[in-house]
């Protein structure tokens, strides 16, 4: 689930952009061997997750797209719950690498379903550049997202199914859930970027704050150097990186870490990804923020509250990545069949990995009922009590 700020950090440090505070960078050990390999523990997370219930779903698939390939990974312990379609972060963070580390238990009662969108992770490695770019806008990848449920709805014989949007992936779901209410048994909203400017005016107002409060001289002179931010002129990669790092270093993606090393350690023992699917990320991040950063600067969802389908809406109390006070004003507009708000009290932006049982808590009391009542889940357990 690594953000585009987290990527977009790390390669424009990679370039020379910018430096990484010392406090989250990545320390590589000397002198040491591992003692086991990348693909034994690859092997020992894979095998801990096993499906293999009569009824499970455990594919990768590469399906034809948009006029592109493009790749999903599908998991669910029995094909008879709930769809749920998870809409990544970025522009082209993909959480397939990832979602070994909050997504297990989600399968007992969702059959989830991983996409690398166009220009992200292994979609990136299977295309042309040139092929990719037609789509490379909100609308297309809209467009994209709406041919991919049409088959998963055809695929696994569902009327309806549940839709995730994180980060960048909030902007195609509000998107397309505005497009196609009667597909969806709920958009669930998760780090929604409700207006991009303001976002990036709050999350840069927060850094700054508190780099003043430490005194720290590094992110005072990097920050104000930005002033005034965002500015009414074209944002730049370079710009926006400086933000996010300091953004990032003070709590605004993870509360209480100003270590974010902790997702590409994730990423990097993935047992879905491939080396040279990791070395994609990189590659596809960078095309994939030339083509979408105006687009994900200029989003304003700010009147675009009416919905035709249920809206539960997950914020972490502490996100300025996206920023929390942006998505709970939101959210008082709102009008929907029905509308729930959660805050995570110990999270920012990476809730499902922050406070993952509760995370968990809250799609099965809040979404699973809205399946069940159309009797779209396999059968409860059978509990006894004598």
């Amino acid at each position: 689930m690594s953000t585009f700020r987290t990527t977009l950090v790390f390669m424009l440090a990679m370039m020379g952009y910018i430096a990484i505070p010392h406090a989250y960078a990545a320390e590589e050990a000397q002198g040491k061997s591992s003692s086991l390999s990348r693909e034994q523990v690859t092997h020992i997370l894979d095998s801990n997750r096993m499906i293999n219930t009569p009824q499970g779903v455990d594919e990768q698939i590469k399906v034809h797209i948009g006029g592109i390939d493009q790749w999903i990974s599908v998991r669910g312990k029995d094909r008879r719950n709930p769809i749920l379609l998870f809409l990544h972060g970025g522009p082209a963070s993909p959480a397939m690498p990832e979602a070994y580390t909050f997504q297990t238990p989600w399968e007992d009662y969702f059959t989830v379903v991983q996409w690398d969108q166009r220009g992200a992770g292994k979609t990136y490695r299977a295309n042309p550049e040139a092929a990719m770019e037609p789509g490379m806008s909100v609308d297309g990848m809209t467009n994209d997202a709406a041919e991919l449920v049409q088959y998963l709805r055809q695929r696994y014989g569902k009327q309806k199914i549940f839709l995730l949007g994180h980060s960048w992936g909030s902007i195609l779901g509000v998107t397309l859930a505005q497009r196609h209410p009667e597909w969806f048994y709920a958009y669930i909203s998760t780090g929604q970027v409700v207006n991009g400017r303001h976002n990036e005016e709050l999350g840069y107002g927060f850094a700054l704050r508190r780099a003043k409060e430490e005194n720290n001289q590094a992110a005072i002179r990097e920050l104000e150097a930005l002033a005034p931010y965002p500015g009414p002129g074209k944002m730049t990669i370079e710009r926006v990186g400086i933000r996010s790092k300091w953004e990032m270093y003070y709590g605004g993606l993870a509360w209480g870490r100003k270590d974010y090393q902790f997702e590409d350690d994730a990423e990097s023992l993935s047992p879905d990804y491939s080396r040279e699917d990791l070395d994609a990320i990189g590659k596809g991040s960078l095309f994939s923020l030339n083509h979408l950063l105006p687009a994900l600067l200029d989003t304003n969802f700010d009147n675009v509250t009416h919905f035709g389908c249920p809206v539960i809406v997950y914020v972490g109390a502490h996100d300025y990545t996206t920023s929390h006070e942006l998505a709970e004003a939101w959210f008082t507009h709102i009008q929907a069949p029905s509308k729930k708000l959660v805050v995570f009290a110990d999270s920012a932006h990476m809730m499902m990995q922050e406070q993952p049982g509760r995370f968990l808590m809250h799609l099965v009391t809040d979404a699973l009922p809205l399946a069940q009542k159309a009797a779209d889940a396999a059968p409860p357990e059978l509990v006894r009590t004598n």
